[in-house]
């Protein structure tokens, strides 16, 4: 079992077994020094946690201490040293005069970023706050075995985390990864990288292959995961060279396709950069279907397409052919549905129709998200925003100008979607009586975490999470050097209620509204960090709604070429009281990795107390300057994008399950199942995402 995995997915941990002989039980006051050494950190242990580590070894417990402050200080960020450019912050900030930073920071630049402004010694209290701890509770192996199912099984694209951990137990169980394989694999890019990976570890990984690699591009994705790419295919890959038994298995699972050259043809340049490692001339006797379609991709053969055919159905407005043509792949059809419904809104009968008879065979992510589009298209937001293959950073907004349909349309749609949802959910097994917590609409579907960055908890973008009882912001980011100086610059964006910009706090403004930045600091051999302060209440008398913490890296190395990078924020009640980095008020924290140069990675609204989750990672425009100005369009774009974005929300799904197996009831005490954030229902997106959305 591996405990950094369990506790950062479950807040568990599995316990080895009682030492032998097993003896007088260990006294409680070991078990309870441990846990007053964690608490510091924002954890205690659980009831049963507690009697279970009397029973272990003196040597047992001190090795799982080890381990779990190490999880725990890196979780919280701690197992960094944070020392900003003042560290009397925020006092000796506010303190000092406009000129006083001004000088002090022209002398720091002008020192190579050696110079720190001289601080006098401050005896700081200790922290005075009440901070809710989080428990950790004793799991099982079962149930921690349970988390591989649920990776390989979920119905939405894996983050790296989650890639990362599902190699793990791949690497560590070996062919005994057999029996943890789920029923069902849904994601195409998960059965690609499982694929590479039993082939790596596993002795025979032929079943799996013959089971689940049903398409060409199926194989592609293979291709590409066993070259170390990206199997989404938004990025382009350098395939490797391959053995010559890898390529006589790639070439047969590509004999064994239907619609072989017409696949091929959607990914035209990557199947001839490919072809050139398998050599299908070469086999040609053997597998003669793939040499003729290489032959194809190579020479330009002339080759009719299903898209061709649909798309000159479209520009001729013959819709009755183009649905004809979609309903054989239903997915596509559901997809193109708005378009088609617009086509000939006063005649929907025919596309509605053909929906109807094909949405049983649509996935049910996409269904979701039809009926949330369908419901609530009079009522969309002014600008739609884009996430193409799910890459935040390529994410773009525009005006929402879609043609209106008749209200009777959109709500037909939306039928089609709800009663085959309902359908498909009661098929399932029954949930008995079940509490939905209402909370829970302000949290939204996780479909995709394919750019997730590494977080203690994820949930999908967009949703809001309650501020908790704090007078002040405390954000904060560390960093260390990569191949050269390295300068990342925190920043405090304020926009008024209509996303107009007020002000910000950043590292050319130290002081304003109240808030105030602990300096810019721009070198770190050895590690830096970077805070900002915002008093909420003084900002909120300035008529700013909106908080937008944001990150660029001045020097523009990427966040990828960093050995480390990582931000967050606190909620401080006195921020007076305590270190400047306190880990228990830490809320949230995440690791900066992404191929990018500006980080969004939360916006808080602070009228309605809420955190709005963004995890964005923006490109760089060339044409823009290094500092916040400079991206304000962008800024205030992309977040009154998301803030404003209507999406599918957890509550909402599960009361589709409730609906079709189970029995609402009117409080936790009378159900059975409890879906709940205080149960931490939507920070488990693996979960939701391989039992309710498959």
């Amino acid at each position: 079992m591996n405990n950094s995995i369990y506790l950062r997915r479950r807040v568990k941990i599995g316990l080895p077994a009682a030492a032998e002989p097993v003896g007088e039980p260990l006294p409680l006051r070991c078990v309870l020094t441990v846990v007053k050494n964690l608490e510091p950190l924002g954890f205690v242990f659980s009831e049963a946690l507690l009697q279970g580590c009397t029973r272990l070894s003196l040597q047992q417990l001190a090795s799982l201490y080890q381990q779990l402050r190490t999880d725990l200080l890196k979780s919280r960020g701690a197992h960094r040293q944070h020392q900003p450019m003042y560290a009397g912050f925020p006092e000796q900030v506010m303190e000092l005069s406009t000129a006083e930073l001004y000088i002090n920071a022209l002398v720091h630049y002008w020192s190579a970023g050696q110079y720190l402004p001289p601080t006098e010694a401050r005896e700081r209290e200790a922290l005075r706050e009440e901070v809710q701890p989080t428990v950790i509770e004793v799991g099982t192996e079962a149930e921690f075995e349970e988390i591989f199912r649920q990776l390989a099984g979920a119905n939405t694209s894996l983050s790296e985390q989650d890639r990362e951990d599902l190699a793990w137990f791949v690497r560590t169980y070996g062919d005994g990864i057999q029996r943890l394989l789920p029923e069902r694999i849904p994601q195409k890019e998960t059965v690609a990288y499982l694929a590479s990976l039993l082939m790596e570890h596993t002795s025979d990984a032929a079943a799996f292959l013959e089971r689940y690699c049903r398409t060409t591009t199926d194989v592609l994705r293979l291709a590409v995961a066993l070259s170390g790419g990206d199997v989404s295919l938004a990025r382009s890959t350098r395939f490797r060279n391959f053995y010559r038994p890898e390529r006589r298995l790639l070439l047969g699972l590509l004999e064994r396709q239907a619609s072989l050259t017409e696949d091929m043809l959607r990914w035209k340049g990557r199947w001839i950069r490919l072809g050139e490692k398998l050599h299908p001339g070469e086999h040609c006797e053997t597998y003669p279907r793939t040499a003729a379609a290489f032959d194809v991709l190579r020479n330009d053969l002339p080759f009719t397409t299903f898209n061709s055919r649909v798309e000159r159905a479209l520009t001729e407005h013959r819709v009755d052919v183009a649905v004809e043509q979609l309903a054989s792949r239903p997915g596509v059809l559901a997809r193109r549905l708005d378009h088609l419904l617009r086509l000939d809104p006063d005649q929907p009968q025919p596309v509605l129709k053909a929906f109807q008879a094909t949405a049983p065979q649509v996935s049910t992510p996409v269904l979701l998200q039809l009926l949330q589009h369908f419901r609530s298209r009079d009522e969309a937001p002014a600008l739609r925003v884009f996430f193409p293959k799910g890459n935040v950073a390529k994410s773009r907004a525009i005006p929402n100008e879609l043609p209106p349909l008749p209200e009777a349309v959109s709500a037909g749609a939306a039928a089609i979607c709800e009663a085959a949802l309902l359908e498909r959910f009661s098929t399932l097994p029954p949930l008995g009586r079940v509490y939905l917590d209402p909370a829970l609409k302000e949290y939204h579907v996780p479909f995709g975490a394919r750019s997730a960055s590494r977080s203690f908890r994820m949930v999908g973008r967009g949703s809001r999470l309650p501020l908790p009882d704090c007078t002040v912001l405390r954000f904060f980011v560390w960093w260390t050097n990569g191949q050269e100086r390295t300068d990342i610059d925190l920043s405090a964006t304020l926009l008024d209620a209509e996303f107009n910009y007020v002000d910000v706090l950043s590292y050319y403004h130290l002081q304003s509204y109240g808030g105030c930045h602990s300096g810019d600091i721009v070198d770190a051999p050895d590690g830096a960090s970077e805070f900002i302060d915002i008093t909420i209440e003084k900002v909120l008398e300035k008529e700013v709604r909106y908080v937008v913490m944001s990150l660029t890296s001045y020097t523009q190395q990427p966040y990828c070429e960093l050995p480390e990078c990582f931000a967050g924020w606190m909620a401080r009640q006195e921020p007076g009281s305590g270190e400047i980095y306190e880990p228990r008020t830490v809320r949230d924290r995440l690791d900066l990795t992404a191929n990018t140069r500006i980080a969004l990675p939360l916006v808080f609204d602070l009228v309605d107390r809420k955190a709005v989750w963004l995890d964005m990672a923006l490109r760089n425009n060339p044409r823009w300057h290094n500092f916040v100005h400079a991206n304000l369009e962008g800024i205030q774009l992309t977040v009154r994008s998301l803030v404003e974005r209507r999406l599918p929300n957890v509550h909402d799904l599960l009361a589709l399950h409730v609906r079709a197996r189970g029995e609402r009831v009117a409080s936790p005490e009378q159900a059975d199942c409890v879906f709940s954030v205080e149960n931490d229902t939507p920070f488990r997106p693996e979960v939701i995402a391989a039992e309710f959305l498959g």
